[in-house]
C-alpha cells in the first residue's frame, strides 16, 4: 500500500528554495512599499513551516522506505537534487535573520538562523564532495551526458557564503570573525570554479547535444541561481571585513558583479528562449518548474547587493522588474504544485521521470 512518504524525493524541497527566497529578495529590496515587508513575514512563515513538515516527511521516507531513498541517492539524475535540502535549510536561515524577528523575536531569530546555517552548511560541503564521488566512481558513465541539474550539489556552499554575511555584524571583530569571513570566501571560491567547471560542460553539451528533453527545459534556469548568488555574495561580505581590506573586497565585489552580471544577462536570454521552445513542444507542470523561481531570486538579491555597492538607481530598478517577475513565477508555480499535490501527494511529478529521456540525448 502506498503511504504518503513513499516516494517524498529531494527534489521536493526545490519548492522551500523558491518561496523562502520570495520571503528574502521582499526583505531586502530597496523599496519600502506598503505591506511589502508583511508579504516577507507571512510568506518566510509559509517556507519555514513547509520546512518542517518536508523534513519530518523526508526523514519518515529513509526510515519507512529505504530501498526507495536508495535507489534515489543511487539514481544519476535524482541524486543531484540532493543540494536542493541544504539550500532549502540556507534560504529559511537567512529568512530567520531578515524577517524572523518580526514572528519570533530577536533572540530566537538569531538561534534559529546559526542552527539552520551551520546544517545547511555543512550538508551543502558534504554534498559538495559526495555527489561528484559518487558520479566518479558509482554511477555508469556510458550514458552519463552533462545536465544543468549538475549544478544543484555545487551551489549550496555559494549559498552558505551568502548567508553568511547576514551573520558576521553579530560576532565581535577580531579573530572569530575573521575565521568566518575567510570561510566565506573560501567557500565562494569552491562554488564559483566548481561551479564554472560545470557550466562550461553543460554549456558545450546543449550546443553540441541539442537541448534537454521537454519536461526537463527548465532546469536551464539553475545556472541562473549560482550567477545571482555569487553576485549576492561578493557584495555582501565586505561590508564586514575589516578596515585594512574591506575597501579592496568591496571593489572586487562591485567588479565581480557587473562582469558576472553581464553573463548573468547571456544565461537569463538562453533560458529564457529555450523555455519558450519547451513551451511550443508541450511543456507540462512537473516540480522543476520550481527552477523557475529561486534562481530569479538570487537574481534579485544579487542586482540589490551591487545596486547598494555601486550606488546604481538604474541596477536597483532592475532588481524590482525582477522581483516582481519572481512573485508571479512563484505565484504560479505554487498554486499548479497545491492542485497536484493534493488530492494525491504520492503522484506529485518528479524529476526522476526524465531520466530515461535524459539518458538518451547524446
Amino acid at each position: 500500500m502506498t503511504t504518503r512518504t513513499e516516494n517524498v524525493t529531494p527534489n521536493w524541497f526545490a519548492a522551500i528554495m523558491g518561496t523562502g527566497i520570495v520571503s528574502n529578495a521582499a526583505a531586502t529590496l530597496p523599496v519600502h512599499a506598503p505591506g511589502l515587508r508583511a508579504f516577507a513575514v507571512v510568506v518566510w512563515v509559509c517556507a519555514a513551516t513547509a520546512l518542517a513538515i518536508l523534513c519530518c516527511a523526508f526523514a519518515a521516507h529513509w526510515t519507512s522506505h529505504r530501498t526507495n531513498a536508495l535507489g534515489h541517492a543511487r539514481d544519476p539524475i535524482m541524486v543531484q537534487f540532493y543540494g536542493a535540502p541544504p539550500m532549502a535549510l540556507l534560504t529559511v536561515a537567512a529568512g530567520a535573520m531578515l524577517v524572523g524577528p518580526d514572528v519570533v523575536g530577536t533572540t530566537v531569530s538569531g538561534v534559529l538562523f546559526v542552527v539552520l546555517w551551520t546544517l545547511g552548511t555543512a550538508a551543502g560541503l558534504t554534498t559538495a564532495v559526495v555527489v561528484p564521488y559518487l558520479m566518479m566512481t558509482a554511477h555508469d558513465h556510458r550514458q552519463v551526458v552533462a545536465l544543468p541539474a549538475w549544478l544543484m550539489p555545487v551551489v549550496p556552499p555559494m549559498v552558505s557564503a551568502s548567508t553568511g554575511a547576514l551573520l558576521l555584524p553579530h560576532i565581535a571583530e577580531g579573530q572569530w570573525r575573521l575565521t568566518l569571513l575567510a570561510l566565506c570566501y573560501a567557500m565562494f571560491g569552491l562554488s564559483l570554479i566548481v561551479g564554472m567547471l560545470t557550466m562550461a560542460s553543460i554549456y558545450s553539451r546543449l550546443v553540441h547535444g541539442g537541448v534537454p528533453p521537454v519536461q526537463a527545459a527548465p532546469t536551464v534556469w539553475i545556472a541562473l541561481g549560482l550567477v545571482g548568488q555569487s553576485i549576492t555574495a561578493a557584495n555582501l561580505l565586505p561590508s564586514a571585513a575589516p578596515a585594512g581590506i574591506s575597501g579592496g573586497l568591496r571593489m572586487f565585489g562591485i567588479v565581480y558583479g557587473l562582469v558576472m552580471g553581464g553573463f548573468g544577462v547571456f544565461v537569463f536570454a538562453l533560458a529564457a528562449a529555450i523555455t519558450v521552445h519547451a513551451f511550443r513542444r508541450g511543456l507540462t507542470f512537473s516540480l522543476t518548474w520550481w527552477s523557475f523561481t529561486f534562481p530569479v531570486g538570487t537574481c534579485v538579491t544579487g542586482a540589490t547587493a551591487l545596486g547598494t555597492a555601486l550606488g546604481s538607481t538604474l541596477i536597483h530598478g532592475l532588481a524590482v522588474v525582477l522581483y516582481v517577475a519572481l512573485v508571479g513565477a512563484w505565484g504560479t508555480v505554487a498554486v499548479r504544485t497545491v492542485r497536484r499535490s493534493g488530492p494525491r501527494p504520492h503522484a506529485l511529478p518528479t524529476t526522476a521521470a526524465i531520466n530515461v529521456a535524459s539518458s538518451s540525448v547524446a
